[in-house]
């Protein structure tokens, strides 16, 4: 598979209040042309801030600190000019956001809207810009595009605007789209109408789709791949199946015995204790280790590398050392490796 994304130790800090956080933590992945990659993690995990860096969205007090984009064979990490990131920002990689009408102005209808991405991106101009438009609305499933065209935000649904901003981020005819939980304000039906429209936009232009998720059903049913950020790093990534059915990291272990699918009738659901760390603070070892009742002693003291399980997949956690000792998965992750082990 072509690859159209690399991104190599990715270190991204921010400076607050006179303090400097360190928001991503030297973090690695390589995104493959026409695939469908789900970053997961909890809230606070450095989802987000990983994906704005690489099409230029990070607040004005934040920086890439080093570490390399790769996208066409630049490196797009010592970008620092806006006319740098306009050739790149939805033209190339356009993004959907979390909560529609936050991202669409409500003073302008909808068809002018995605028409200004038209014209400054496709540079056509009047009737042709229009008459684009409204394929774009079409291609996103809405109907009656003439009068749609003319309406504003407001007179759409939940579900109609989600369609919208699609739109808006398919008018640039980009090749990678990222996707920041562009369900999680809908409910399950248009849930499943928006994931669906994703895939058919995708296959229709060969697209690559990136989505931002803690709806760990969301992933399961959209993702080739799966990438667990924890802490401001990627701690491991592998195929959907893999991820899911052979995790490997305690992090990953914890997060998948949270679904509320795998609780057993009569007893607690299980939550993962504590709270993320202070990324404020130097971070000695692996990052989930105060949280982890299975840590092993060298997890406060050296931060593990990334261990390859398979060529696809690989974790950082020292478990996976040959001088680790073998610790047994929760009984969820062994439930649910057995009930893919009846299925294959």
């Amino acid at each position: 598979m072509e690859e159209i994304l690399k991104i190599v130790d990715l270190v991204v800090k921010f400076s607050l209040r006179g303090r400097v956080l360190t928001a991503i933590r030297g973090a690695s992945l390589t995104l493959n042309q026409g695939e469908t990659l789900a970053i997961v993690g909890e809230s606070g995990s450095g989802k987000s801030v990983f994906c704005k860096s690489f099409i230029g969205m990070l607040d004005n007090n934040g920086w890439v600190d080093s570490g390399h984009i790769f996208f066409e064979g630049k490196d797009m990490a010592p970008y620092t000019k806006e006319r740098d990131w306009l050739a790149i920002r939805g033209k190339k990689i356009a993004m959907v956001f979390q909560d529609p009408m936050t991202a669409l102005n409500p003073l302008r209808t909808v068809g002018l809207q995605i028409q200004e991405v038209i014209e400054l991106h496709q540079r056509l101009r009047g009737g042709e810009a229009r008459q684009r438009t409204y394929e774009i609305l079409k291609d996103v499933g809405i109907d009656d595009v003439e009068m749609r065209y003319k309406q504003y935000p407001h007179e759409f649904s939940g579900g109609m605007r989600q369609r919208v901003v699609i739109a808006i981020a398919m008018a640039c005819q980009a090749r990678i789209l990222v996707c920041d939980e562009p369900t999680t304000a809908l409910d399950v039906t248009i849930q499943a109408q928006i994931l669906q429209l994703i895939r058919d936009l995708q296959h229709k232009y060969n697209l690559t789709v990136i989505y931002i998720t803690h709806d760990l059903g969301v992933v399961a049913n959209v993702a080739d791949r799966v990438a667990v950020m924890y802490a401001g790093d990627i701690i491991e990534c592998g195929t959907a199946e893999e991820v899911f059915y052979n995790p490997q990291h305690p992090y990953t272990w914890a997060l998948l015995s949270s679904l509320p699918q795998l609780g057993i009738k009569g007893e607690p659901l299980y939550s993962i204790k504590g709270t993320p760390p202070n990324l404020f603070q130097e971070i000695k070892g692996d990052a989930f280790a105060p949280r982890n009742p299975q840590a092993l002693k060298i997890d406060f003291l050296e931060r593990p590398p990334a261990f390859q399980v398979s060529p696809t997949h690989f974790a950082k956690t020292w478990l996976l050392d040959p001088r680790a000792p073998k610790l047994q998965p929760p009984p969820a992750i062994m439930a649910l490796r057995a009930k893919f082990s009846e299925v294959s």
